[in-house]
């Protein structure tokens, strides 16, 4: 698996993103990762959820603003989303 760079970042993005075996990932200084851990880590179980959620959700937005790259059949997505097959 190796790192590949974006060639354009975005100037609102205020980390650099890579991609790393098809997956994006932030390249995220330390001690903002350590907030980032310690607030996870106080918050309680109901705004954990509603950060999964809320996550969730821009993920999905950004993936229809890129234009459904890799779109996948109903199915597939519901087998994904609950965890098996369905």
């Amino acid at each position: 698996m190796s790192a590949q760079p974006t060639h354009d970042p975005d100037p609102g993005e205020p980390y650099e993103v890579s991609h790393l075996g098809g997956e994006a990932a932030a390249i995220v200084p330390m001690p903002e990762l350590r907030r980032l851990r310690a607030v996870e880590h106080r918050a309680s179980a109901e705004v954990l959820e509603e950060a999964e959620i809320e996550a969730t959700l821009a993920g999905h937005r950004e993936w229809v603003a890129a234009g459904r790259p890799g779109a996948v059949s109903h199915e597939e997505a519901m087998a994904e989303l609950l965890g098996g097959p369905v």
